[in-house]
């Protein structure tokens, strides 16, 4: 099954004044913003948002950043720290622990973020 890959965008104009410094990509469905130009042939990092494009579309968009954001906020109480937060969101989790499998979308489960919820957490 094909999977939907995001409409690719090189908008240094929104990491300038929506998004922190370290940050290089985004996906806002169904864009995947990038800070660099030569950001749009980083296969990894593109890849990274690419699994970000399909949790978003089976959560329905608004759900996916609901649910983002409220991971975040539990994880800044129980780390207090916002780099450990951040990457302990089950969706970041998903997608860094995957990134790397180019394959990975092609059998990748629906709700397949869940299972990172669950786990246990890094500290």
């Amino acid at each position: 099954m094909a999977h939907f890959k995001g409409i690719l965008l090189h908008s240094p104009l929104f990491f300038k004044y929506f998004a922190h410094s370290s940050v290089q990509g985004i996906t806002l469905y169904p864009f995947i913003l990038v800070r660099h130009q030569s950001s749009l042939q980083d296969k990894l990092l593109i890849h990274h948002e690419q699994i970000h494009i399909q949790q978003q579309a089976e959560l329905l968009i608004i759900p996916f950043y609901i649910l983002y954001l409220s991971n975040y906020v539990i994880n800044l109480l129980i780390y207090k720290e916002h780099y450990k937060a951040y990457r302990n969101i089950c969706f970041e989790r998903e997608a860094y622990g995957n990134e790397n499998n180019f394959d990975y979308l092609r059998y990748r489960r629906w709700g397949a973020w869940w299972r990172y919820l669950l786990k246990t957490k890094g500290k």
